[in-house]
């Protein structure tokens, strides 16, 4: 297989003290020997006149995340810097709460998934997935290059549509959402790592902007939330699979209450969020590192053949594709659409050589952690075979939580896992993917998910009876 090391890119001394803390939160970063050698790393903020100096700490040890994330979780919240940067567009959801008001969420959530099973998700994603196929028709006749990050990010928010409103997302709809979404989150970052010093969101520039692009997704989220509540209101018929209709027959876990509207819309825009940008940016790295890995595209591609056939998946196939899902899961190691996850200490706290104090930004670097070299072996190299190695095991155990991991553990993560194959699956049984002759390896860059900074293109060739 094929190597896909970034390299480390170093922290220039000449920089700003911002532009060197934003350096220091970018995907191979500080590089491997320091970043494991030290167990806790703390970064100096830029120090606004009158505040007092601010820090921010990473984590790179296997251990010490586990610490935060699983076996005192309670101890490290979410960050409130999330809230603060995507409470536009969430509100007080499940995606950034804490406390009494987050287990009353996530129980609300967790019951909805189980209700609206995966098997009965399954048609609704098939669909997505089969327009998909269909877009990309065309540009493979026509040799063309393929954008395929936007066209991933496409398939995942149609598929997110189908299963939470039982419909499609149509393409004017999508591209406005789309323009939105990406300015949003590009906007959201900047201003995330900005606030780490202390100054107020509100005073920053590009806030007023950020606030319209997030109504804007709210508002079309809201429109179709409403089409359903009128119709539920008139007695009309309504899809009873859905995950709004499981939604709509919950009620508040202590005080049985249904839920208003605002609660509704702040659920459905974190699974408009967390539902289709994790998986887009997944399945977009999953075809870049195929592409770049002809034999493991091959195999992927023979399994899809030998277990599918030419007819339609169904949801029973989806567990045979053994080797296509290890491909999805050495991709979600090796490029985690969460890069850092973001906590913050809420009492004094020591963490490696570091005493914190209460509300100090604490963020465990999933990158890093999940090509730590003493875990992994060759732990930069596209090896989806490892995941049937002994060592796998005990290896996923310690370092692997694209999904994160404890009680915040993702509630969609065998959606994704799902979604992916069956996605990837058509995808490969249809289409060879290759990469753009001479071009240079993408770079990828923390938004809101792990992302390229300038998109994946590859070129799609269709493939003959």
């Amino acid at each position: 297989m094929e190597e896909h090391l970034i390299p480390p890119k170093p922290v220039s001394g000449k920089a700003s003290p911002l532009r060197r803390l934003r350096d220091a939160m970018k995907p191979g970063s500080e590089g491997s020997k320091v970043g494991y050698k030290t167990l806790v790393v703390r970064h100096k903020l830029p120090r606004i006149p009158g505040l007092r100096q601010r820090y921010t700490y990473s984590i790179r040890d296997p251990a010490v995340a586990r610490t935060v994330l699983v076996e005192r979780a309670a101890d490290f919240p979410k960050s409130r810097i999330m809230y603060a940067m995507l409470s536009p567009l969430v509100g007080n959801s499940v995606f950034v709460s804490n406390g009494e008001t987050w287990r009353k969420q996530r129980v609300v959530m967790d019951r909805a998934f189980e209700a609206a099973r995966l098997r009965d998700a399954f048609p609704k994603m098939l669909e997505a997935s089969q327009s998909l196929v269909e877009r990309l028709e065309e540009p493979a006749a026509q040799g063309a290059l393929v954008p395929i990050e936007s066209e991933a990010t496409h398939a995942a928010a149609d598929i997110i549509f189908r299963t939470i409103f039982s419909e499609p997302i149509d393409g004017e709809s999508a591209e406005a959402l789309f323009q939105a979404f990406t300015g949003f989150q590009r906007l959201a970052y900047v201003q995330d790592i900005i606030s780490l010093t202390g100054l107020p969101l509100w005073s920053m520039p590009g806030r007023l902007r950020s606030w319209r692009r997030a109504r804007k997704i709210r508002a079309a989220l809201g429109k179709l939330l409403d089409r359903r509540l009128a119709a539920v209101a008139a007695g009309d018929a309504v899809p009873e699979d859905d995950i709004l209709a499981n939604l709509l027959k919950s009620k508040d876990p202590d005080s049985g209450a249904p839920l208003d509207r605002g609660y509704l819309l702040n659920e459905i825009a974190t699974l408009f969020l967390a539902g289709h940008e994790s998986s887009a940016a997944a399945m977009g790295w999953s075809l870049y590192l195929l592409a770049r890995s002809p034999e493991a595209q091959e195999r992927a591609r023979a399994e899809v053949r030998a277990v599918l056939g030419e007819r339609e998946p169904t949801f029973a196939d989806m567990s045979k594709l053994t080797f296509l899902r290890d491909v999805f899961r050495e991709t979600l190691r090796l490029y985690p659409p969460v890069a850092n996850v973001a906590r913050d200490t809420t009492k004094e706290e020591q963490l490696g050589k570091w005493s914190l104090g209460p509300g100090a930004p604490v963020f465990v670097r999933t990158w890093q952690l999940q090509r730590h070299p003493e875990i992994w072996p060759e732990a930069d190299r596209f090896d989806p075979d490892r995941w049937q190695c002994p060592y796998a095991k005990k290896a996923q155990k310690q370092a692997y939580f694209p999904f994160s991991a404890g009680p915040r553990v993702c509630s969609g993560a065998a959606f994704a896992m799902l979604e992916a194959a069956l996605v990837l699956a058509l995808l490969l049984r249809r289409y060879r993917f290759l990469p753009p002759e001479g071009a240079a390896p993408p770079q990828p860059t923390v938004r809101l998910t792990l992302r390229s900074a300038k998109g994946i293109d590859l070129r799609v060739e269709a493939l003959g009876d």
